[in-house]
């Protein structure tokens, strides 16, 4: 194996693949990263046998060949060198990189020991645009659940054109807040319905944040079958299993009847929130949000044996009964930052009841927080 490329490219191409590698007593080689070089191509492959991502690397191949190193070992040596053309071949079990009047060889192994990344050829096939995915995804990750004591719980629902939506709806809950957002398609009209892993949502963030930057390409593609699911966007490629089982039906804690509404500025609100916070008990986060429909008002306190207490108001147009609940700061925190524009919507039935976070003159995404019952 034998190829020439640009160290901006390379060090690109190996950020996108390397943070799914790592220490595995039992399979040492997951650590490292396969370099495959072909005539047209060269590809730099890494997985942690959950999630498998492909990246093409823009180069000039001399020699075909394929080989295996420490992908953190690599990237990090990159990411110091100075000249811009880099020089890669394999010299005796050893992967020779000549960059300037610097060389390295970093110790590797034979390419026939890394696992084969199955590439499944059937499923249902879509398209969205990539914008809409990326922000979709940043707004319903926070309501994963971080355990795995219900494995479904610690993945994202992906629903394509069901009853609830004719495009795609992704959904995450961790049985203490929910987040929905429904994605309008590109392209794909199968019903299908899935559970992605939280960990895959998570790479594939991080993957679009860095290809989105100068990406030509407008749209992700979507191959999803039983058993796994594939992105495609530019020239990289996620490969994941998804959960087994079925996700539970999330919109039975969704209430239809409200008693209470109100609209407000929702940076006043964050920030008087994150001025609350500071008055809360450690672990239980609780702030009290007192609707007034006479002062068209929020009051937002809290206490704390330790710190002290706070208490203010947010000019809020409320609509209604007089109302109150209780909730975790953080996730009510959680739920702001990702709703779309200034005015919020929230919607309240009792201190006993869910209460709704919407963007106002928008559909398309709703946030849920459960109450603290006192």
């Amino acid at each position: 194996m034998k190829f020439s490329c640009i160290k901006e490219n390379l060090y690109k191409t190996l950020s996108l693949v390397v943070a799914i590698t790592g220490k595995n007593i039992n399979l040492p080689i997951l650590g490292n990263v396969l370099i495959k070089a072909e005539e047209q191509k060269v590809e730099i492959i890494a997985t942690n046998l959950e999630v498998a991502i492909t990246a093409n690397l823009r180069s000039k191949v001399e020699k075909p060949g394929a080989f295996t190193v420490p992908g953190k070992t690599l990237l990090d040596f990159v990411n110091l060198m100075t000249e811009e053309k880099v020089e890669i071949e394999i010299e005796e079990n050893e992967l020779k990189i000549v960059c300037g009047k610097s060389s390295t060889k970093i110790k590797g192994t034979p390419a026939e020991d890394f696992p084969v990344i199955p590439k499944p050829d059937e499923g249902k096939g879509y398209s969205v645009e990539i914008e809409r995915f990326k922000n979709g995804l940043s707004q319903v990750l926070p309501a994963v659940s971080k355990n795995d004591i219900r494995p479904e719980l610690s993945g994202i629902y992906l629903g394509f054109n069901t009853e609830r939506f004719g495009g795609l709806v992704m959904a995450a809950t961790d049985s203490y807040r929910l987040a929905e957002k429904k994605i309008v398609l590109s392209q794909g009209g199968d019903i299908f319905t899935a559970i992605m892993p939280g960990r895959t949502a998570q790479e594939l963030s991080r993957i679009i944040s860095i290809l989105s930057q100068g990406e030509e390409e407008k749209n992700i593609r979507i191959l999803i079958n039983e058993n796994q699911i594939v992105f495609n966007y530019g020239n990289t490629q996620l490969i994941s299993r998804l959960v087994e089982g079925q996700y539970p039906d999330y919109t039975q804690i969704i209430p239809t009847e409200f008693k209470t509404t109100s609209e407000f500025s929702k940076n006043n609100m964050i920030k008087e929130i994150k001025a609350a916070s500071i008055f809360t008990t450690t672990g239980i986060n609780a702030v009290s949000l007192d609707m007034n429909v006479a002062s068209g008002t929020i009051g937002v306190s809290s206490t704390s044996t330790q710190t002290g207490e706070y208490l203010s108001e947010v000019v809020s147009d409320v609509r209604g009964e007089e109302n109150s609940i209780l909730l975790n700061h953080r996730y009510v925190l959680d739920g702001l930052h990702n709703l779309d524009g200034e005015i919020c919507i929230m919607k309240v039935v009792n201190a006993d009841s869910p209460c709704l976070l919407l963007p106002k003159d928008k559909d398309d995404y709703l946030y849920i927080v459960m109450p603290i019952r006192q």
